[in-house]
């Protein structure tokens, strides 16, 4: 039981490389979607081909083999790329892989959204004058932010969950840490990582249930 606070704390410390790798990949990733599903939805096939391709691929493998082959990848190719050394470089490679992985998915999403809005409505917007950038800002977007918001929330419910791959390249996240102590014959750190996952997981839940209640004045 003397161990008991300590644990606590670099069970604690650990969970924090995990909320780190959640909020860069949230912050990069949505943009990123989105400029992938305009770029899927290109009518222009030579943009539409090789984006929906890369879509497939990245959807298609597993996260895992992705984090592998990006932090490896350069040194074993000889590229004239590498990064840096230690733990930045470790975190860096990880939210790269998270990034281009969830943007992928991401944008299957917002493809949807998009493409479930009524023609009919951009030909009301076009009618009344609007240009394009106005009619998706103004028309299409909020319907598109309601209807995505279900499935929004599933993805970034899955990403708290799936920070726990970046130890496969030797990211000290919180499973990794509490499996050292397993190591050691303590079994209880590694249940204890279920808590800190349930508690992030429930508070993401509550705030996507409230931000969905207050779209609901807007029926899509």
């Amino acid at each position: 039981m003397t161990q008991l606070p300590m644990i606590i704390q670099r069970l604690s410390e650990s969970f924090i490389l995990n909320g780190k790798l959640f909020a860069l990949t949230l912050l990069f990733s949505i943009p990123l979607g989105l400029i992938v599903a305009l770029g899927s939805m290109s009518r222009y096939k030579f943009v539409q081909g090789p984006v929906r391709t890369f879509v497939w691929i990245i959807r298609g493998t597993p996260l895992m083999l992705q984090l592998i082959i990006i932090f490896f990848g350069p040194g074993l190719l000889d590229l004239p790329f590498s990064w840096p050394g230690g733990d930045t470089g470790r975190f860096t490679a990880a939210t790269v892989a998270f990034v281009i992985n969830y943007a992928c998915y991401f944008s299957e999403i917002f493809r949807g959204g998009i493409q479930s809005i009524p023609s009919g409505q951009y030909e009301a917007g076009q009618v009344l004058g609007m240009t394009k950038p106005q009619i998706f800002l103004k028309v299409t977007l909020l319907q598109v932010i309601k209807r995505i918001m279900p499935p929004s929330g599933n993805e970034v419910i899955t990403l708290v969950k799936d920070t726990s791959l970046a130890r496969i390249i030797s990211n000290k996240e919180i499973i990794m840490m509490a499996g050292e102590y397993t190591n050691q014959g303590l079994i209880w750190p590694l249940f204890a990582t279920g808590i800190y996952f349930l508690v992030f997981v429930g508070i993401l839940t509550l705030l996507f249930a409230r931000i969905e209640k207050k779209l609901d004045f807007f029926k899509a």
